[in-house]
Parts: structure tokens; C-alpha cells; sequence
């Protein structure tokens, strides 16, 4: 990163070190008005329309849900599958819950698929990000594809006039790609490349569409490791190396987003006070901030995860991590608050279990309550 300007990342920190006692200790704002569709979740099982009716009475105005480049066009060349898709987004029109997709991945066609260090051989992602030769083209065909289907005119809403019209107008670009689950290659300048080449693609269709980064992973553990090259970046690290890596980088999207986990939202200041730090440094400090993931688990607590709280602890944290942000959302910008997530499922991560305001079988848990508490609306 630019030394000259905001130094070590070490003395970053301790410096942003002082926001952690500052967000928890200052008396919140005095309530204001908060963004339009404030308060998001993140399925991680497509909800049914009565699901999402009941999300959308609680006070949920916007759902963010993967747009997988390897499910909806599998074979190089061939069509897309938009089936599911047309399934989730017409079901979200009908409950009036807003779709922000986040466009990752790629076939195997495209980009190889490796197996990610660190997983036992359980998990693949691409080696590198699709910014080269027929990847790059590909990805850029896939991205204006799905602007053509689910944007302003585009096809989706003409092969159904009967609904309310809800077209997508913000785009997220891949996610974490920061970090190897995602990308086994992190690269700060392939990222700030799919990032050009998604805003031409995207600018093609909608001019006035907007784009926001990928949720960058805000501390992951494996960034600590002297790996080359690299399995994982800080957040802040990532996104100062994607604007010195990348000229003209500013002017390609509109917002930044972070997945800002950790065992206690008394960290969050921390992390977001980086990224905000760097802004400034790249004197790109009008930028909004989405929070496209945060949550915690609710699970029994365990020595070995310390994101399993406990129901009650799971309430105590999104009640501590929603005051903050909501106290802070003209400080830092906070356009957008996502959590992780609507539901528990098994084994797609190591808090996914339990990360849910309901339960697999759609049982509301008691952070459902205390998310309408914030949301407004009905728990029922």
C-alpha cells in the first residue's frame, strides 16, 4: 500500500483501535432518517413466497442472493439456464423485497477449478478470477446477459407484465475476494480488473445502474500467514492495493462492501474504520459502505468457534452490532445492513448452522424479534 500516505497497516490499526472503545462508548446519534431499504438478510435456501411475505412485514426491504455464473451456463457457449432465478426474483416482486444480486463465480470452462488449501480436498473455487483471454469475455457476456434479463426493460419483466415492476438497478461484483474460499489466487489488480470490465458490461445495458464492490472478508486468519502467493488479504489491505494497482479505478463503481465477522460487534468500529481510512488515503471518501454480511451463530457456545453464542447471545449481538451501525450511519457512510442469515443450514459453513433468524423448518428464534425490533413491522 502507498506508505507515504497512510503508513503501516500495523500502526493503521492501533490507531483504529481507539474506534473500538469510541463506537461502543459514545452515546448512539440522535435517530435520523436511514437509507431507503436499510435493513437486508441473506438467504442461504431460496424462500418460498410465504417466507418472504412474512421477512417483508418484519421490515426486510432487501434480499441478497448469488447470481452463479458456473449454475447458469455450465457449458462454454451454450445458453443460460435462468430458471431458478426467474424463480427467486419474480418471488421477490410479488412480496416486494428488493433483489441485490452479487454476480461470482466461474465454470470450469472459463477458469480452472482447483481445490482450496486448507480444506481437505471438500471445497473448490477458481483458481484465478476470469479477467483474461475467453474468460474475460465470457464473464463480460454473463454480466450484460443478466443486466438484459433483470434490469430496466429487460427481458424477465416483459415475459412477465403482471407483476410489479421491480427491476435490479445495483449490482455487487463477486464475493470476498479477498479471501481463498472464493478465489484460491487473491489478486488486489485481477480484482480491480473485473471490476472495469463488469462496469463496462454492466454500462452497456443500464447507463445508470449501480455497482457495488464484492464484501471483502475483514480479517480472515489466513492473511496473517506469509504465503506466496497469497491465500487471503485484510479487507483494508485488499482495497488500498485494488486502487494502486488499478488507474482509473474510481470512477467504475459507487459503493464499497465488507463482511465485517468477528467473535463481538464491539470490533466492528475496528474493521470499518480501516476501510474508511483507506477511502480517505484514495481521497474517495463519498463512497458508501454496504455491510452485504453480518452475523452470528446461535448455536450452544463452543471453545472452538467463537461464533456460536447461545440464542440470547446471538439477540445481544445484532442488538449491539444494529445500534452501532444504526448510530453510526452518517459517520461511516452506512448505506446498507445484510445479515447472515435468514435461515440455518447444515454444513455450509462453520456458523451456518445456526446463523439463522429461523430455524431450518422457518421456526422464528429470538433474533428474529430483535431484528423487526430495528426493521419495524411485525414479528408474526
Amino acid at each position: 500500500m502507498p506508505r507515504e500516505r497512510v503508513g503501516s497497516m500495523k500502526s493503521l490499526r492501533a490507531l483504529a483501535a481507539f474506534a473500538v472503545v469510541l463506537g461502543v462508548a459514545v452515546s448512539a446519534a440522535p435517530a435520523q432518517a436511514l437509507p431507503a431499504k436499510f435493513w437486508g438478510v441473506v438467504p442461504q435456501a431460496a424462500p418460498n413466497l410465504e417466507q418472504l411475505q412474512r421477512l417483508q412485514r418484519g421490515g426486510v426491504r432487501s434480499m441478497r442472493i448469488p447470481f452463479a455464473w458456473p449454475a447458469l451456463q455450465p457449458v462454454a457457449g451454450g445458453s443460460f439456464d435462468w430458471g431458478s432465478l426467474d424463480a427467486q426474483v419474480e418471488k421477490a416482486a410479488l412480496a416486494g423485497v428488493e433483489v441485490l444480486p452479487f454476480l461470482s463465480g466461474a465454470p470450469s470452462w472459463a477458469v480452472p477449478s482447483v481445490w482450496v488449501p486448507g480444506s481437505g480436498q471438500g471445497v473448490k473455487a477458481p483458481r484465478n478470477l476470469p479477467v483474461h483471454g475467453a474468460a474475460a469475455s465470457g464473464w463480460s457476456n454473463f454480466v450484460a446477459a443478466a443486466v438484459a434479463r433483470y434490469g430496466p426493460g429487460g427481458g424477465f419483466w416483459a415475459a412477465h407484465p403482471g407483476l410489479p415492476p421491480s427491476p435490479i438497478r445495483t449490482w455487487q461484483i463477486w464475493n470476498e475476494a479477498n479471501f481463498h474460499y472464493f478465489v484460491v489466487r487473491p489478486n488486489p489488480a485481477e480484482y480491480g480488473k473485473l471490476v472495469k470490465l463488469s462496469h463496462r458490461a454492466i454500462k452497456s445495458i443500464d447507463p445508470a445502474a449501480k455497482i457495488v464492490l464484492g464484501g471483502l472478508f475483514s480479517a480472515p486468519q489466513e492473511a496473517e500467514l506469509k504465503r506466496k502467493p497469497p491465500l487471503a488479504y485484510f479487507a483494508s489491505d485488499f482495497l488500498d492495493q485494488m486502487y494502486e494497482r488499478t488507474p482509473g479505478i474510481k470512477s467504475k463503481f459507487n459503493g464499497i462492501a465488507l463482511h465485517p465477522y468477528t467473535s463481538t460487534y464491539k470490533r466492528l468500529p475496528l474493521y470499518i474504520e480501516e476501510l474508511r481510512t483507506v477511502l480517505k488515503a484514495n481521497r474517495d471518501a463519498g463512497k458508501g459502505l454496504w455491510i452485504t454480511e453480518l452475523g452470528w451463530s446461535s448455536q450452544p457456545p463452543s471453545r472452538g468457534n467463537s461464533f456460536a453464542k447461545g440464542r440470547q447471545g446471538q439477540v445481544a449481538q445484532l442488538r449491539g452490532a444494529f445500534r452501532l451501525l444504526r448510530g453510526k450511519q452518517r459517520q461511516w457512510r452506512v448505506q446498507r445492513v445484510y445479515w447472515f442469515s435468514v435461515d440455518d443450514q447444515k454444513g455450509s459453513c462453520n456458523f451456518c448452522d445456526g446463523s439463522g433468524l429461523f430455524t431450518e423448518t422457518f421456526v422464528p428464534k429470538p433474533s428474529w424479534r430483535a431484528f423487526v425490533g430495528f426493521a419495524g413491522g411485525s414479528a408474526g
